[in-house]
């Protein structure tokens, strides 16, 4: 059979191309997708041929084709339809990239369960993302939290810790425009120059060498900023200067490429994507899901979705087999 995928071939430019899709033999599936997610900040760096040379093994997605620089099949967030195969037919989520069709082993799918929608399950790798954060983290009870980045991984962070019982979550922005956000998903909204200082604990995924002097600025002594951003080639100053020591401030960083040391002895990184679909049974999270764009325009729209971050929202990704079922 035959689908189409998503490429990404060359600095600024990305072009669907036809794949022959096997059969499904015995422990393998055939997926039909029906949506898909894209990761603004890690695509963004693929798109610009940005991954560094000494990342290029380790940013690998785990069905990704092709080698870093270029070209690659790139993405790791589809939802879709079992259509043959070893498993019962139902909906599932893969961390496969951008493909209107495709075959893998059993146990590379996840059922989405049955009170998370195919549209909001395509939030399960940045919900994973965040269920890491928090492992690294250790928020608790009655913590006052700050959240430096309304992006979308942001916003899941403030999401989980705004259901910590007590906690007082801060979403701090540049972008006004996220604060009904924020305050619909439990959290307070702060310009950084208004932002509460002092906290227990700041997370910081703004991307942004001034996002990371914030987050700094924000924490109180002897605590942890946890950092999620990730800058590919470039290069941003940390003002360790100061009272930075003085202060006994911590530095984490925190990444989804392995489970958090303190969960790693007893969860697998499957176990641990399961937890991030459970987690999104919420039907206020919908408000991260953007619209959709259609996948036969995504190599032309790519540039644009990738330059563009309104209110933090999830770009949608929506398959021809979506139209057809809906």
């Amino acid at each position: 059979m035959q689908g189409k995928a998503l490429w990404y071939v060359a600095p600024g430019r990305a072009e669907l191309r036809e794949e022959t899709v096997d059969a499904p033999k015995a422990g393998e599936v055939q997926v039909r997708s029906l949506f898909g997610a894209i990761s603004r900040g890690t695509e963004r760096l693929v798109l610009a041929g940005r991954v560094p040379a000494s990342e290029h093994e380790r940013m690998r997605a785990p069905l990704m084709a092709g080698t870093f620089p270029f070209p690659v099949k790139y993405g790791y967030a589809t939802v879709g339809q079992i259509e043959a195969g070893s498993a019962e037919p139902r909906i599932v989520f893969s961390l496969h990239p951008h493909q209107s069709l495709f075959t893998v082993l059993a146990d590379a799918v996840i059922p989405v369960p049955e009170r998370v929608p195919a549209r909001r399950a395509v939030l399960a790798a940045n919900m994973e993302t965040a269920l890491n954060a928090l492992w690294d983290g250790a928020p608790g009870p009655a913590d006052r939290i700050a959240v430096v980045g309304g992006g979308l991984v942001g916003l899941l962070i403030a999401y989980l810790c705004a259901r910590l019982p007590g906690a007082g979550v801060t979403v701090v922005d540049i972008a006004s425009t996220r604060a009904e956000v924020a305050h619909r998903i439990g959290a307070d909204f702060a310009d950084p120059n208004a932002a509460p200082t002092d906290c227990d604990l700041v997370f910081h995924a703004s991307g942004t060498a001034a996002g990371l002097a914030t987050a700094l600025r924000l924490a109180g002594d002897e605590t942890a900023v946890v950092e999620l951003s990730w800058y590919g080639t470039g290069e941003v100053a940390a003002p360790l200067g100061e009272a930075f020591h003085s202060r006994r401030l911590r530095l984490v960083s925190s990444q989804v490429g392995s489970v958090a040391p303190s969960h790693r002895p007893r969860w697998t990184r499957r176990g641990r994507l399961m937890a991030a679909l459970a987690l999104l049974e919420e039907p206020v999270l919908d408000i991260l899901v953007g619209s959709s764009i259609a996948f036969d325009d995504l190599p032309a729209k790519l540039p644009s979705i990738l330059d563009y971050e309104p209110e933090g929202m999830c770009p949608l990704i929506r398959y021809p087999a979506a139209d057809e079922t809906s």
